[in-house]
């Protein structure tokens, strides 16, 4: 009797923990969905200057909330550690926002989403090799739908590009696809950082992921005094200034949060499959910048990765092991 009690506690612990986990994994899209609007908002500046006014913000913010804690956690973090957040920072912040804020304002948000909207299946295949693992054929439904999903977002843009340069749009596909691997990277990379680091709380991990980020940024600053950018006035400075604090503020350090929260809560397989949820925000966040409604093919391409999210929830699911024990 204890023993059907036990594993009943534990089902209903194992559903919370998922549902929880899927509920950081929404909160975390929404939020990172909004970087895919700042380039578009402060368009007169390089994918640099966003990228370094972003990380800047982090980490000065990540520095201010860290110190009073810094005595304590400093013991618990070695040298393995220090690595890991240091090609944690350039992969998953650095290299992948500057990446992403040139596809976006080369080749617009529909092509990059479409790229970016791949990363499910990338990071979903590569979590399929470890240890206790949902195998992969189980998620096949999932991974078709993803699939089937992103090619209808980027469908249009590839049909009609928004350049008429050919050249434009391979360089814009270009950075679209070296985010897709670089953030790739950073999300297996930091799922199974966080998956060893015990002592260390998921908070703790994202400041001490955006103070490094803000350290490297600091290295950047010789350069944007070596690159030309164009002539902006107090009114477009003023706008720069509330783009970078915003993205850092609700995507670096509230979208993080929520990730690495999930990152604990739920297996790499389905860590992968969040990650649609970014991809969704971004394209309602573009459909209001552009006031306009989706098309059949956006409205398809929301229902399939929507199911896709779903399939793969299932896939997890275990079955009760008392049921058919009656």
């Amino acid at each position: 009797m204890s023993a059907s009690n036990s594993s009943a506690s534990n089902t209903a612990t194992g559903r919370d923990g998922t549902s929880l986990g899927v509920a950081c994994g929404v909160g975390a899209g929404a939020l990172w969905g909004l970087v895919f609007l700042a380039p578009e908002l402060a368009h007169t500046f390089s994918p640099l200057q966003l990228t370094v006014g972003r990380y800047l913000s982090y980490g000065l913010i990540a520095a201010v909330l860290l110190a009073p804690r810094w005595r304590r956690l400093l013991p618990r973090i070695g040298r393995r550690e220090w690595l890991s957040l240091m090609w944690l920072s350039l992969a998953g912040n650095t290299v992948y926002y500057i990446l992403l804020a040139s596809a976006v304002q080369i080749g617009g948000i529909a092509m990059t989403s479409l790229v970016i909207g791949f990363l499910p299946v990338a990071v979903t295949i590569i979590g399929s090799r470890d240890h206790g693992a949902v195998p992969l054929g189980r998620l096949a439904p999932s991974l078709a739908l993803c699939i089937a999903g992103a090619v209808c977002i980027g469908w249009q843009a590839i049909a009609a590009p928004a350049s008429g340069s050919v050249t434009a749009q391979l360089a814009g596909l270009a950075c679209a696809i070296g985010a897709l691997v670089s953030w790739t990277g950073y999300a297996v990379g930091n799922s199974r950082c966080l998956g060893r680091l015990g002592e260390v709380s998921v908070h703790d991990w994202n400041l001490l992921t955006g103070v490094v980020t803000g350290a490297q940024n600091l290295l950047l600053l010789p350069v944007l005094l070596l690159v030309p950018t164009a002539a902006n006035g107090a009114r477009e400075w003023a706008t720069f200034a509330g783009v970078s604090l915003g993205s850092a503020v609700l995507a670096s350090m509230g979208g993080n949060a929520l990730w690495n929260r999930m990152s604990r809560l739920l297996p790499l397989t389905m860590v992968g499959q969040m990650i649609l949820f970014e991809t969704l925000f971004a394209l309602v966040y573009g459909f209001a910048w552009e006031q306009r409604l989706p098309t059949v093919l956006e409205a398809g391409a929301f229902v399939l990765l929507a199911l896709s999210v779903m399939s793969c929830i299932a896939g997890h699911r275990k079955p009760a092991v008392g049921a058919a024990a009656g």
